[in-house]
């Protein structure tokens, strides 16, 4: 009598864990391919509004809505660039994709990441790209890509994923 009583609690447990599990993996399905975003500023969706939500005023605004900001972060300086008519016209994108944002860029100032704390030695999602003392690690899936001199983080950047922007071209 005792062990069942075990195992249907078991059993009742590994069900719950398992709907969650289930439940999870759903959530992220439905979410389709997104760029990688940072602060909640994301490629492609976010516009010069939400950047300043996030980030308060900029120190720099160069030439308004489709130019780009640059702000004063802890750790360093972030500059939001933005998809404007050019960009458009040229990858043959949604008209309403102007005045998105198109680039996020953090130069980090002494930050104590390394490609083996963040993962990305052996991480095969990145291509990995050494010129002297310069690696660059890039994942055009997920939009996101590295820049480390003398093996410390000095530059990340969030872009659209490459998904996305194929999703985001107008069909001929």
């Amino acid at each position: 009598m005792k062990n069942q009583k075990y195992f249907r609690a078991t059993s009742r447990s590994a069900k719950v864990v398992m709907v969650a599990l289930a439940l999870a993996v759903v959530a992220g399905l439905a979410q389709g391919t997104r760029a990688a975003n940072w602060n909640s500023i994301e490629p492609l969706k976010s516009r010069r509004g939400d950047v300043e939500r996030a980030l308060g005023k900029p120190l720099e605004d160069k030439p308004g809505e489709t130019g780009t900001l640059r702000f004063k972060v802890a750790g360093g300086t972030v500059t939001v660039s933005f998809v404007n008519a050019r960009f458009v016209a040229n990858k043959k994108l949604s008209p309403d994709l102007e005045g998105t944002v198109l680039q996020v860029v953090l130069q980090h100032e002494r930050a104590p990441d390394t490609p083996e704390s963040l993962g990305l030695a052996k991480n095969s999602d990145f291509e990995r790209e050494q010129r002297a003392n310069v690696s660059h690690f890039r994942n055009q899936k997920d939009g996101i890509s590295y820049t480390f001199v003398e093996g410390k983080l000095t530059t990340t950047w969030y872009s659209p994923a490459a998904d996305q922007l194929l999703r985001a071209r107008i069909k001929a």
